[in-house]
């Protein structure tokens, strides 16, 4: 397909599109003459990978490109493409000098990651992630340990281990990457879309204005058939 077409289908302008073609994000088309070339399926899907990770993943394009370096590195394996993922959805920099509460509050996630068994990387940006979330609790002046999460961390096990078994093993490489590229970035936002409606609910019914009761709605459903 021309280029048109292969903005068209997409969604993504001709200029965005000549923009990652220009910063490497996009491999070429294939040439067809001095200013035209041709696009396959496989530059739609890339499209695609890279519009999931800047408008649902929130990263920019030096983040982007790290990651589809490694994607289409074959010698890196799933597991270590997964850590790329995490690494570019990071954190910034450490502050210097670190403050202590801070120091505390890393030591402590790393015996909790320790006592729970699993196996991730020191340099993981998610256990300085749970950390700055212990240590603000802290400075909020809630007297927690870090055990608070044990409950967070048992479902977000469960659902990790799910996620993993809905990839196919038979599926090609490309396929396997795109799968956990996007599972990666999709069903963490979907995670916290549904965690903040189910408060958001359970508060309604805690906190807000009382239920009708059954009688009520009963009566009320009456009316209405009644005057219609």
């Amino acid at each position: 397909m021309k280029i048109s077409e292969l903005s068209r289908v997409s969604g993504v302008p001709v200029a965005t599109i000549k923009f990652y073609l220009r910063e490497g994000l996009v491999p070429p088309g294939t040439l067809t003459a001095r200013n035209q070339a041709d696009y396959s399926e496989s530059h739609l899907r890339r499209l695609r990978l890279i519009r999931t990770l800047l408008e649902i993943g929130g990263l920019r394009v030096a983040a982007i490109r790290t990651i589809l370096n490694a994607v289409a590195d074959d010698t890196v394996p799933l597991g270590a493409l997964l850590g790329v993922t995490h690494q570019a959805l990071g954190l910034p920099p450490d502050p210097k000098p670190l403050p202590d509460d801070l120091a505390r509050a890393r030591t402590e996630v790393d015996r909790f990651v320790a006592d729970h068994g699993w196996r991730v990387d020191p340099d993981d940006p998610s256990r300085r992630a749970l950390a700055d979330a212990l240590v603000t609790l802290w400075r909020f002046g809630r007297d927690a340990e870090v055990e608070v999460f044990a409950p967070y961390a048992e479902l977000a096990d469960q659902l990790a281990d799910h996620e993993l078994d809905q990839l196919s093993n038979d599926a090609p490489r490309s396929d396997l990457v795109e799968q956990v590229v996007v599972g990666t970035v999709v069903f963490e936002t979907a995670l916290l879309a549904l965690r903040r409606m189910a408060q958001a609910h359970h508060s309604a019914n805690r906190f807000g204005p009382a239920r009708q009761t059954r009688r009520t709605r009963r009566a009320r459903r009456a009316d209405h058939t009644a005057s219609a």
